[in-house]
């Protein structure tokens, strides 16, 4: 059984202001180009026996970046869909709403096409990508490349927790997390990696 590696993309204008982003394809800033770059070597010695990457360009770049050689654009690695929450930081939603919390709450409806998400639906996406990777990691490492809730949420469903547990687990932009096993259970072996600073 091999192990699952998780990279966040790097840093984007939004992701650096805090404003919720989904469907819009923001570029990498030079700063996440840089954090893309510097995972190289800390994916370098492995071999994957399957990549996949959100279809977002934020991801796509991250995996150029990062050394991961033909990553497959899988459209359920895409983030959360924040729907009418898009480009909105929660201290902004606070203002109106001061008790809501994304993993509870939701998202009210986006524009036509993004009617948001819950955090069931999302786990429901995660159960389809962890199933779409099982036979290759029965054959090796297997590498994801996305996005910071839509991973989490992962995470969690990878461990036999509740779609919302995600919340347990912070993930900053350009950072690699390592989900293993010992004695057949699914477990964190690392998270929120990142090597030493880039220039």
């Amino acid at each position: 059984m091999g192990d699952l590696l998780l990279v966040r993309h790097g840093e984007t204008e939004w992701s650096l202001s805090g404003q919720h982003t989904s469907y819009t394809d923001l570029p990498l800033t030079e700063h996440g180009e840089r954090q893309a770059k510097s995972l190289a070597p800390l994916l370098s010695s492995r071999t994957f026996s399957l990549a996949l990457t959100s279809p977002l360009h934020r991801a796509v770049r991250t995996a150029e970046l990062a050394g991961i050689a033909g990553a497959v654009p899988e459209p359920d690695l895409h983030e959360w869909d924040y729907g009418g929450y898009e480009g909105v930081t929660t201290r902004e939603i606070h203002r109106s709403r001061p008790d809501w919390d994304l993993w509870t709450d939701g998202v009210p409806p986006g524009p036509e096409g993004h009617p948001g998400e819950s955090p069931a639906e999302i786990g429901q996406r995660a159960d389809r990508v962890l199933a779409r990777v099982a036979p290759a990691l029965a054959e090796g490492d297997v590498v994801l490349v996305a996005h910071a809730h839509f991973l989490r949420v992962l995470t969690a469903r990878r461990l036999g927790l509740p779609p919302a547990e995600g919340r347990l687990f912070q993930l900053a932009t350009g950072t690699l997390g390592r989900l293993s096993a010992e004695h057949g259970r699914p477990v964190i072996a690392e998270w929120n990696v990142r090597p030493a600073t880039p220039e």
